[in-house]
C-alpha cells in the first residue's frame, strides 16, 4: 500500500494531466452526456483504489483501462436494468416472464461468453481468463505467463474487445492495429 503523499503526487502530476482525454473518451462512448462528470469522477476514484496496490508503470494505458471496464460494467448494468424493468411489468400483470426465462436468457449469456472466450487466441484467452475469471492483477497474471505487465494489458485490451463484439452480435475477431511502415533513409 502506498503511502497517501506519494499517491496525491501521482495522481496531481500523472493522472490529471489526462483530465481532457479521458473527458473525451468517456464523451465518445458514453450515451448520457451528463454521465461524463460523474463517470470521471469513478475513474479517479477507482485509478486511486488500484494504484494503492502499486503505481501502475503506464499510467495513460492504467487510466483508460479503468475507463473502459467502467463503461463496460455500466453496459452490462444498464442491460441488467432493462431485465429489471421486465420484471417490474410482470408484478402489474402486464407481461408474464417467469424466474425460469430469466435464468434461461442468464445461461445463454454465459453459454456465448464462454464461446467467445473459446474463439480467442490461446495467450490472449489466457489473459483474460485469469484477469477476469480468476481475478489475478496485471503484475500476477505476467508472473503466472512469464510475460511483460504490456503484454498482459495489451493481450488483455485486445480480448477484451474481441469478447465484447462476439457478445454484441460481431465475430469476436481480434483487431491489432498495424504500425505504420518506417521510413528508410536510405532507400533508393
Amino acid at each position: 500500500m502506498k503511502d497517501d503523499s506519494a499517491l496525491r503526487r501521482w495522481f496531481v502530476e500523472e493522472v490529471l494531466p489526462f483530465e481532457p482525454d479521458i473527458e473525451r473518451f468517456l464523451a465518445r462512448h458514453c450515451r448520457v452526456r451528463d454521465d461524463v462528470v460523474d463517470l470521471r469522477q469513478e475513474v479517479y476514484e477507482h485509478a486511486l483504489m488500484g494504484a494503492q496496490r502499486g503505481i501502475p508503470q503506464s499510467t495513460r494505458a492504467f487510466v483508460f483501462t479503468v475507463a473502459r471496464n467502467l463503461l463496460i460494467d455500466r453496459a452490462r448494468r444498464d442491460r441488467i436494468v432493462s431485465f429489471d424493468r421486465v420484471a417490474d411489468l410482470d408484478l402489474v400483470g402486464e407481461m408474464d416472464i417467469s424466474a425460469t426465462d430469466r435464468a434461461y436468457t442468464a445461461r445463454e449469456e454465459l453459454r456465448r461468453a464462454m464461446i467467445g472466450l473459446e474463439r480467442l487466441p490461446p495467450r490472449c484467452r489466457e489473459v483474460v481468463r485469469l484477469r477476469r475469471v480468476e481475478g489475478l492483477n496485471i503484475r500476477e497474471t505476467a508472473e503466472r505467463l512469464g510475460v511483460g505487465h504490456h503484454t498482459v494489458e495489451r493481450q488483455l485490451t485486445l480480448g477484451l474487445r474481441a469478447l465484447a463484439n462476439f457478445m454484441l452480435g460481431g465475430e469476436g475477431r481480434i483487431e491489432r492495429q498495424t504500425p505504420k511502415k518506417l521510413r528508410r533513409k536510405d532507400a533508393p
